[in-house]
């Protein structure tokens, strides 16, 4: 874990480091929440997820997305010609 800091300006403006808006995925219009603890302040990103596309960001969805773009980078794949191809090496 890496610590970054930041000033508040004029209005309460705070500009939230690159490293940690990307990391936490944060972009322009982004709703965040604030949350005051007994140690601190916590800022949590509050993303929007159209309900029909929520699945997507299941972390077991996540984690196969992951597992398959490795695969990709790796040229662990196969191209099939035709579907005919693709259906006889699935039985294979």
């Amino acid at each position: 874990m890496s610590i970054s800091k930041s000033k508040f300006r004029s209005k309460g403006q705070l500009t939230v480091p690159r490293e940690v808006r990307e990391a936490a995925h944060l972009e322009e219009g982004d709703p965040v929440e604030f949350e005051i603890r007994a140690d601190g302040i916590l800022l949590r990103p509050m993303k929007i997820i159209d309900s029909t596309q929520a699945w997507f960001w299941d972390r077991s969805w996540q984690e196969g997305e992951a597992a398959a773009s490795a695969d990709i980078d790796a040229g662990r794949t196969t191209v099939h010609k035709s579907t005919e191809d693709f259906l006889t090496a699935l039985s294979d």
